[in-house]
């Protein structure tokens, strides 16, 4: 049996231009609203009628268009995805539920019709708990057996669609492919949000998305903690610096330069006592318990150290005067220990 001739059974069992259909889109979307869709044919013929799955978005489009120019009344009830990550969604799904009826009922009274009938698609009442339980039934493949179910599902699909499309124009949503997978979990929505990170349209409450926020939340926290260890280390390295100066100041030297940079090297310190130059290289350690000297400065440090320190009393005419390389290790984050020394070749 083909599926036009079961749409037309479907029909056939039921009184087909007096059941209100209704159908949902979006449920298993990890991004955007969720949409319930309401139908009243009202004796209106469409063509093509069946489950909206089974169309493609050209031949949804079409047959959206066709039921929107015909007698058929149709109503949307949409939740967006804050929402239902507020409410849950079983009560998302029984709230757009009412909306799409409430829509259709105020567009009834308008055109003077009426449904003596609801039929939803699946195996869940929605509509229970309202006036409207005790003419409501449930129905699988409601949206390939019924009429108005197949029209409401087309609409509501069609809807949502475009809603999605229209948000990937969005620069900030553009990334996400949005208008290709309208928000489900396709291999190239999980690539755009392991790239990309989660939006404000995606639906926090889903365990994917949500799996993937406290992924973002942790790395977030891991490179703030990063980026405040590196700002904590710097301060504590510039200080010890300091500290050092505020030394062979005490020490009767005349503090010439700091962070004297050349190209192949920088000296911390460049000092003067009597007619004497120092060049400093200053080595700050966390720990306290390392232990310090000479060999804490690399042969090679030394050699770029070395020729600083000839480039500056060239650059600076510095004649009968001496050179000295010294080195100070402070360490500790409260400078517990401190050793000044000149090295000597």
């Amino acid at each position: 049996m083909s599926k036009k001739s079961l749409v037309f059974l479907g029909d056939f069992l039921y009184n087909r231009n007096m059941i209100l259909g209704i159908d949902e889109v979006g449920r298993g979307a990890w991004a955007g609203p969720l949409v319930v869709g309401a139908c009243l044919l009202n004796n209106a013929q469409i063509d093509g009628l069946t489950d909206s799955k089974a169309l493609t978005k050209k031949q949804r489009e079409k047959i959206a268009a066709e039921i929107r120019e015909s007698p058929a009344i149709v109503g949307l009830g949409w939740v967006s995805n804050e929402e239902l990550d507020k409410i849950g969604l079983s009560d998302s799904l029984k709230l757009a539920t009412k909306k799409a009826v409430k829509e259709v009922q105020a567009k009834c009274k308008d055109y003077g019709v009426s449904f003596d009938e609801v039929i939803i698609d699946g195996t869940v009442n929605f509509l229970a708990n309202t006036p409207l339980e005790k003419h409501t039934s449930t129905l699988k493949k409601a949206d390939l057996l019924i009429s108005s179910v197949s029209a409401a599902a087309i609409c509501a699909k069609v809807a949502r669609d475009n809603f999605m499309a229209e948000l990937s124009k969005k620069p900030e949503f553009s990334c996400y492919g949005f208008e290709k997978h309208s928000g489900y979990g396709t291999a190239k929505h999980r690539a755009a949000l392991a790239e990309f990170g989660v939006s404000s349209f995606h639906r926090k409450s889903f365990k994917p998305i949500m799996e993937l926020t406290e992924k973002s939340k942790e790395k977030l926290e891991k490179d703030q903690k990063q980026k405040n260890k590196k700002i904590t280390t710097k301060k504590l390295g510039d200080d010890a610096e300091n500290f050092v100066a505020e030394f062979l100041k005490q020490e009767n030297h005349d503090i010439i330069a700091r962070n004297w940079r050349t190209k192949l090297c920088e000296i911390d310190i460049v000092s003067k006592c009597n007619k004497d130059y120092y060049f400093t290289e200053v080595k700050f350690r966390k720990n306290a318990d390392f232990g310090g000297g000479a060999g804490a400065i690399s042969k090679k440090k030394l050699e770029q150290m070395r020729f600083a320190a000839n480039y500056f009393a060239h650059k600076n005419n510095l004649q009968n005067v001496n050179l000295y390389l010294a080195g100070a290790i402070v360490e500790g984050e409260d400078f517990e220990k401190f050793n000044w020394f000149k090295i000597l070749d």
